[in-house]
């Protein structure tokens, strides 16, 4: 089916379109207000819309895509190599109608409970955030007035009760019972985390992909929920090598003449979801008894963290093998490659 292809740019209230049309070939750039926005596509026929996978993406593509629409994603970066000229709301939907076009990686439309668990996540990370600064600031306060505590939380919690009973006689209260309020927001803090990561925990149990992925060595909780979350349909990937690399997970390549050299990784892609799977990497290498074989012949040749990451691309590749093929996880399991 022939499908008129359109791109959108969207933004917070001004949205700018562009495409040509069937029938006369005339060239048409229009600029729509968010609030009638659906109204251009509401009695069209289906159109190959295209959009940068920027915030508000995902809401705009669901709601195309329930009109009958089909909706293709793609990330700036990709997009960014089409723009001729000035940089304007008229240069980019045009931009993006060309990219559109070409043959390409897209950005999944995820639905609305995937959202929910990766906003849950982003929640969670800042609130990890603001408890590291918040532990930083009080040992930082309190190192002015000659009172250096270690840096991990567990030495903070032990040495501050004696640290901030030592300076009552010499600061104000003032700021003796400020400090002491915001060590103990610390409690506070740690309670909202916990609340978040219980609520993933009930997502997890009630979602069969989840507790798939779950049973490979170094996949917990956080990377269970924010994997399937942030893949949507793991079909969309050819392969586990592919996802890999969307995930960053693979050497860059420079090549020239016919020869091509291969660097560290690419770090492209979605960099809390790698984050979490190189610490679960990191973390079989340091516990597990027994690693594997493939592990052990890597270690023998490779400094650690060229392990750890050949380890995490390992990981991300069982993933998409385990969601992609519909499968649970065996340890003993041995591709065979297609005759």
């Amino acid at each position: 089916m022939n499908y008129t292809t359109v791109g959108v740019d969207i933004a917070k209230s001004v949205f700018q379109l562009h495409w040509v049309d069937a029938e006369t070939g005339e060239i048409i750039s229009k600029q729509v207000k968010r609030s009638v926005f659906l109204e251009q596509f509401a009695n069209r026929a289906p159109c190959l819309i295209g959009m940068e996978a920027c915030g508000g993406a995902q809401h705009w593509a669901r709601r195309l895509m329930e009109m009958g629409h089909q909706v293709r994603l793609m990330q700036g970066k990709y997009v960014k190599a089409f723009v001729s000229g000035n940089k304007n709301d008229v240069a980019d939907a045009r931009a993006i109608w060309l990219a559109v076009q070409q043959p390409g990686k897209e950005v999944a439309v995820k639905t609305e409970e995937q959202q929910a668990v990766l906003a849950l996540h982003r929640m969670r990370q800042q609130l990890v955030k603001f408890r590291t600064m918040q532990v930083n600031c009080l040992r930082g306060l309190l190192t002015e007035y000659g009172e250096v505590m270690n840096r991990s939380r567990a030495a903070l919690d032990k040495a501050i009760a004696d640290v901030l009973e030592r300076l009552t006689s010499r600061l104000p209260a003032v700021l003796i019972d400020t400090l002491r309020e915001q060590w103990q927001r610390l409690d506070e803090l740690d309670k909202e985390i916990a609340e978040i990561e219980r609520r993933l925990q009930v997502w997890m149990k009630q979602d069969t992909a989840c507790k798939a992925i779950a049973a490979i060595p170094g996949v917990g909780l956080l990377t269970a929920t924010a994997a399937v979350a942030t893949m949507g349909d793991a079909k969309t990937f050819k392969s586990g090598r592919e996802f890999a690399a969307w995930l960053g997970l693979v050497p860059r390549q420079v090549g020239t003449g016919g020869k091509v050299k291969l660097l560290g990784i690419s770090k492209r892609g979605d960099t809390y979801l790698r984050t979490l799977l190189i610490h679960g990497a990191r973390s079989v290498l340091c516990h597990m008894k027994e690693p594997g074989a493939w592990v052990e012949q890597m270690q023998k040749r490779r400094p650690p963290n060229v392990v750890t990451v050949a380890l995490a691309n390992k990981m991300a590749r069982m993933i998409w093998a385990v969601l992609a093929h519909d499968r649970q996880y065996q340890k003993g399991y041995v591709s065979v490659k297609p005759v």
